[in-house]
């Protein structure tokens, strides 16, 4: 039998030209049966040309369009069983959303631009990255906040550090897939050392190398908690 699929899309964030990519996507796991796109239907928008999709008009208030995706969503799960949601956005405060979806058992895959934050990505079963939209803002500055992603490799790293020396940062990738499905492609870094390395309050390299270690900082940690 055909998995049912919720597609839920925060239209104030991804824009309509990624409404094919991501009906490709959640095509890959089944069956779409709900497709929605939530957003302010008053302002222009390209997904006003979008076949395909429901449009629910949320409103003009702050986040309208992320509680509204937020109540559907649960009322999908609680309802009506749903146990399969793809949610598009790049939005840090759909990771609530994410980890309260999973605890019921459902599978999430969050699709998002590159801006789309660790934590929120960590909290999918699965991460999906779609071209950025152009924009003329700066670029984000790096990360220095311990996310839940981060934790996992602390944890990762204490297991397999011998006397404090660390792990080999080449037994990341195999290791942090096995036990947590995490692929370090799907997040905008694309290696384990540059996402190291853009956080160094959070951990310490060794020069390149095929034995090079990676150390966490503890005081990076204990900052972010």
């Amino acid at each position: 039998m055909t998995q049912s699929v919720s597609v839920l899309v925060d239209g104030d964030n991804i824009s309509g030209k990624h409404a094919g990519k991501i009906l490709s996507i959640a095509a890959e796991h089944g069956e779409p049966a709900v497709v929605r796109v939530y957003s302010d239907a008053q302002q222009p928008s390209k997904w006003h040309d979008v076949f395909g999709y429901r449009m629910l008009h949320a409103g003009t208030g702050k986040n309208a369009a992320d509680i509204l995706l937020a109540l559907d969503a649960m009322e999908l799960l609680l309802s009506r069983d749903m146990r399969f949601f793809v949610i598009a956005s790049s939005d840090r405060d759909f990771t609530h959303l994410a980890t309260r979806l999973r605890e019921h058992g459902a599978m999430v895959i969050g699709i998002g631009e590159a801006k789309a934050p660790g934590a929120y990505r960590a909290c999918c079963s699965r991460f999906v990255e779609i071209a950025t939209t152009k924009s003329t803002s700066s670029a984000p500055e790096p990360e220095t906040i311990a996310t839940s992603l981060d934790l996992k490799i602390r944890a990762m790293i204490a297991a397999h550090s011998k006397k404090g020396g660390g792990m080999r940062i080449a037994e990341l990738a195999p290791r942090m897939h096995s036990k947590h499905r995490v692929r370090i492609s799907t997040y905008p870094e694309r290696s384990w050392r540059a996402y190291l390395g853009a956080r160094p309050l959070l951990y310490e390299l060794d020069p390149r190398g095929p034995e090079a270690m990676v150390r966490f900082r503890p005081e990076g940690f204990f900052e972010s908690a």
